[in-house]
Parts: C-alpha cells; structure tokens; sequence
C-alpha cells in the first residue's frame, strides 16, 4: 500500500501549520520550506479547508492556520480525506471487472489488511507527528566527565 503525493504533502501541511500556532502560515512559506509548487499546495490546502482541517483568511495578511487544535486532528480521518481512493485492489472497485470475483479468497486478506491499517494509523492525533522545537538552553549545559577530572589531577 503507498499512499498518494496528496496525502504525503497534506501531513507536512497540516505539521508545519500546527507547529505553528501563535500565526498565520503561508502557501509560499510552507511549499518553500518543503520544496513543493504552490500551485499543488494550494490545491490542498483547499481540500483541507472544504473538510475542516485547516481556516484560511483571503487577504494581504491572510494565510492559513489549524481549525481545530492538534490533539483533535485524527490521522486516518486526514487520510480518509485526501486518499481518493483506498481501493488496494482492482476487485475492490465498484463494478470491478475481475475474473476471479466470488472465487478469490485474496480479497478478504486484502481487505483486513487494509482495515488494520486504518484502525492503527485512527490511534494518532496531529499532536503525535508534529516535531517538537529544540529547547532553547537557558544556561550552558555541562557534561559531568569523571575520567577528564581525574587526567586534570
């Protein structure tokens, strides 16, 4: 199973926006900081806003931030929004056109797989994959180095 580019960009969407809370992103700045064309960006951060992920405000300071906060963005239901199509097999279509339909016990293994899939990846939350900044250090840290003590003696 591969998820599609869409889903792929959507996550680093919905990440680099969440680690971003106290402002509005950008499409430029995020398709700059992970190399994706804006025009593709903007597609999704389209399909994000139509389902509820993302509030976007037009204008010279507009830009985009989450709609909900991070710990109530469920991953599969994300996943479930921008995969087209999660049909891991031809005999999973509608009006599929397989030869070996009603004789073919690979559909089902298929089918829990995929199901598994979807049960695992709904356990996460947004907050779970965004990246936690760096503490910043106060003081400098210093490694207590007990063989160095003793060469200086």
């Amino acid at each position: 199973m591969r998820l599609t580019t869409m889903t792929d960009y959507a996550m680093r969407l919905l990440m680099y926006v969440g680690r971003h809370p106290e402002r509005l992103c950008t499409i430029a700045e995020v398709a700059q900081a992970y190399g994706i064309s804006e025009p593709h960006l903007m597609k999704i951060t389209h399909r994000l806003a139509q389902r509820g992920w993302l509030e976007t405000i037009r204008g010279k300071n507009g830009g985009m931030r989450l709609a909900h906060p991070p710990e109530e963005i469920n991953l599969g239901a994300v996943v479930r929004d921008t995969e087209n199509d999660l049909a891991l097999v031809e005999c999973f279509l509608e009006g599929s056109s397989c030869t070996l339909s009603g004789q073919c016990n690979l559909t089902a293994i298929i089918e829990g797989a995929l199901q598994k899939f979807m049960q695992h990846i709904d356990q996460y939350t947004l907050a779970d994959i965004i990246p936690q900044p760096c503490p910043k250090a106060s003081q400098p840290v210093f490694i207590h180095n007990p063989r160095a003590a003793e060469e200086s003696l």
